[in-house]
């Protein structure tokens, strides 16, 4: 396995016997080989477990065999954790053995400079790697930052692309934790409340909503439920203001979308390949 990171990080490209004349062309690799891993030859049985959530939760499927399409195969539209128990194994981000590895790069300072680290998962404290965050690269794939520890204070939702500043990002200081976002590839559905715990007006919703009001006819959205897929909830109509990161799971209140702040949500997107 070779990788454009140092320390086995960054995109993979796996490679077997044959000749590889162009980094960028035969492996979409961003940048040249920086490290590289053996693969040992394995001789017995494959044996791998799936779990649809972190933690090992949700559905669990066992594969001793290669899987194109896990959503055909299992109904899962999501694999947030792993048990590997026999052989070794790639996993691709999309069907049909295609796409590539998730990833962002985090900056010390702005416009990408200073000392940088990289992740494809939930990060709680940046401060255990960088004394401060201002600058962030997406690689591939969607992520959420936050300008607090342990995934609170102001958020903004990136994907691929280059962000030099964070001040642009509505943020009052430097990124300070990050969650990866799963690609949801099954239907929406989720809940909003006029209310604390689910009072008042329900409206169930499987679109985006660019005006709740105009919509519903329902001035406040105070508690939801997510059933399906990833959203993002906004201060104002339009996708404007404050955004909220929500992923399935029962939201009473404010403090439970960990927003005090917010005095209320007037739209909402759902998370999909095109955002």
């Amino acid at each position: 396995m070779i990788y454009d990171r140092p320390n086995y990080t960054g995109h993979q490209h796996f490679v077997r016997r044959g000749d590889y004349a162009d980094y960028q062309r035969a492996m979409a690799m961003d940048d040249c080989v920086r490290s590289c891993r053996m693969i040992p030859m394995h001789r017995g049985p494959f044996r791998m477990r799936i779990y649809e959530k972190e933690n090992f939760g949700g559905q669990m499927h066992e594969m001793t065999d290669d899987c194109d399409n896990m959503m055909e195969r299992y109904r899962m539209s999501e694999c947030q954790s792993c048990n590997v128990m026999d052989g070794h194994w790639l996993m691709y981000e999309q069907p049909s053995y295609r796409g590539r590895m998730m990833y962002i790069i985090f900056y010390e300072d702005r416009n990408f400079q200073g000392r940088s680290y990289e992740t494809s998962s939930d990060c709680p404290d940046m401060t255990s790697y960088l004394s401060r965050c201002h600058s962030c690269r997406v690689e591939s794939g969607c992520f959420m930052v936050y300008d607090r520890s342990n995934f609170t204070g102001n958020q903004y939702f990136v994907k691929r692309g280059e962000y030099a500043d964070y001040q642009r990002m509505n943020m009052s200081d430097c990124i300070k934790s990050c969650r990866h976002i799963p690609m949801h590839r099954g239907q929406f559905r989720m809940r909003i409340y006029e209310k604390e715990n689910f009072g008042g007006q329900m409206h169930e919703m499987t679109d985006d909503c660019d005006n709740m009001m105009e919509r519903y006819r329902m001035s406040e959205c105070q508690s939801c439920n997510v059933m399906d897929g990833h959203w993002l909830m906004y201060e104002q109509p339009s996708y404007r203001g404050r955004m909220m990161y929500v992923r399935p799971g029962e939201y009473r209140n404010m403090r439970d979308m960990g927003m005090s702040g917010f005095t209320r949500f007037n739209s909402f997107r759902r998370i999909t390949d095109s955002c």
